[in-house]
């Protein structure tokens, strides 16, 4: 056997060991990530639910099962939705924002405390709350749509390698990183691009009560300050978490110091071996490979 050839299995066997480790390690990571919250409470006047949600939206469910609990349960008198997000996914951002506004149209107040980041479909989701306070360092806004479509296939010609494609129809492999785009196909997205973005003005118009055509100056794809949005009405004030609270609370009508109740994660043995910021950092990492979407409300952050 030729000294190449070996070099060469050396190399594929190597690769597929590594890629099986990387399989298992992510493995473990899911299964220990799915243990039950546990509910904290901090103080002893009425309840206030504070729902938190951080990094970038790739699913709903979580969040989703929060504010119907907390909507449904009595001793809740309202939620403070605290939001440190660039945006994701189209669909799962939507269906966070239909949970918001079913909460708020229930009679539930729900105020959105934004931290160092609200935007695109972190913005989108915050509009079904009564109020919303941002930062005045905060950015927000970017409301646009982006898709990105990986390229491989000068990559694999260098290598001797393509792809062979039977399909039922000219758009069936539009997107694939197997071959370049059409201008039809740039043309079909495009189009896909511009009906969701519709969506999301139509929703910021709405909800904000800011005529469409307002909307549409300011709808491409740009952030805001704070104090910019403050002044754009994409916002109803400015303040820290701590007036986010106290606003909450007069919504609801509390009188003195709020109880604040959260669900805390529980911690896996992974995550207590690698520590906290360490271990959602993998677990970023993790959702950004296997559950990527292809259509994004998403600050652009390269």
């Amino acid at each position: 056997m030729k000294s190449s050839t070996k070099v060469f299995i050396l190399i594929i066997s190597l690769l597929v060991i590594f890629a099986l480790g990387i399989f298992l390690f992510f493995t473990m990571i899911i299964v220990s990530g799915d243990d039950d919250d546990v509910e904290t409470i901090t103080g002893k006047g009425e309840k206030i639910a504070v729902i938190e949600l951080k990094g970038v939206i790739l699913e709903s469910e979580k969040i989703v099962k929060q504010f119907k609990k907390y909507r449904n349960d009595r001793s809740i008198k309202a939620i403070l939705f605290r939001i440190d997000s660039p945006g994701g996914g189209v669909v799962a951002s939507h269906e966070i924002y239909d949970e918001v506004r079913k909460t708020r149209e229930f009679g539930k107040p729900v105020v959105v405390s934004m931290a160092s980041v609200a935007a695109s479909g972190g913005y989108y989701v915050s509009c079904g709350a009564n109020k919303i306070v941002a930062n005045p360092g905060t950015l927000t806004g970017s409301i646009g749509v982006i898709s990105q479509f990986l390229r491989l296939d000068p990559m694999l010609a260098k290598v001797g390698i393509e792809m062979n494609t039977i399909k039922s129809g000219k758009f069936k492999d539009a997107g694939t990183p197997f071959r370049g785009m059409t201008e039809e196909d740039k043309k079909y997205f495009q189009n896909l691009m511009d009906d969701v973005h519709k969506q999301f003005i139509d929703i910021v118009s709405k909800e904000r009560n800011i005529e469409h055509n307002e909307i549409i100056k300011i709808a491409d794809g740009r952030v805001f300050t704070g104090e910019e949005a403050y002044k754009l009405k994409l916002v109803d004030t400015l303040g820290t978490f701590e007036d986010a609270v106290r606003i909450t609370a007069e919504l609801a009508n509390i009188k003195g110091e709020p109880s604040i109740v959260r669900e805390v994660k529980r911690k896996t043995f992974i995550e207590r071996l690698l520590g906290e910021t360490k271990f959602d950092s993998i677990i970023g990492l993790k959702d950004e490979i296997f559950s990527h979407p292809i259509l994004q409300y998403k600050l652009y952050n390269p």
